[in-house]
């Protein structure tokens, strides 16, 4: 069901699923579908059945969050974790699969990244059909499943390390600051400088600055 305004990630979805004797629930999201540039970056986050803490009542939705929020949590999560993976899909990937299926990429990816394999998967609305275990596609799933919400952050805070490193290697566009979106900035640094090898060629905006 949708999220009302207001409404807060709880462990809801997962305490009904280990009630039912699925012990190992993964949430799982990506961060960086809408980028001109950059990976998208899929998390899968497995916490213990017993599960207690203070600071899972400050989760939410990565975007609802400022970098400092999202850094002193993905700490917390990293420490409390049964699992945590990752899934990283390249442009070039991008470019040659589209960004619907390089998403579902990255997220089977994060699946097959965790140390232990789950019994249940939770996910922000997409479905992953080529993983033999049940699911649930929950939409707004990042508002409402504490899990989602974790894996969001985990993510968003990786994808933005990565471009944070690719600033550095390709000086000029400002990535370390819009992360590849696009912000004014980088779409008159993408006319001035035209595509460098990390933006997605693709997406409609870097193939007509650069055409």
């Amino acid at each position: 069901m949708p999220a009302s305004p207001g409404h807060l990630p709880s462990l809801d979805e997962e305490r009904a699923l280990w009630q039912r004797g699925y012990r190992l629930v993964a949430g799982i999201d990506e961060v960086g579908r809408g980028p001109l540039a950059g990976p998208v970056v899929a998390a899968a986050v497995i916490f213990p059945p017993d599960i207690e803490a203070p600071w899972l009542t400050l989760v939410r939705d990565s975007k609802q969050l400022n970098e400092r929020a999202r850094l002193a949590l993905r700490t917390l999560i990293g420490g409390a974790a049964l699992s945590v993976g990752y899934g990283i899909v390249l442009p070039e990937t991008i470019d040659a699969q589209g960004i619907v299926r390089a998403t579902r990429m990255a997220m089977a990816a994060a699946v097959a990244n965790l140390v232990l394999t789950p019994h249940y998967l939770l996910t922000d609305a997409v479905a992953l059909p080529d993983i033999a275990l049940p699911q649930s596609n929950i939409i707004k799933g990042d508002t409402l499943s504490t899990s989602i919400a974790c894996a969001s952050i985990v993510a968003k805070v990786m994808r933005d390390r990565i471009m944070v490193e690719m600033d550095e290697l390709f000086p000029g566009y400002g990535f370390a600051r819009h992360k590849g979106y696009a912000t004014a900035e980088h779409l008159e640094r993408l006319r001035c400088l035209g595509a460098c090898p990390i933006h997605r060629r693709c997406f409609a905006p870097v193939r007509q600055l650069t055409e």
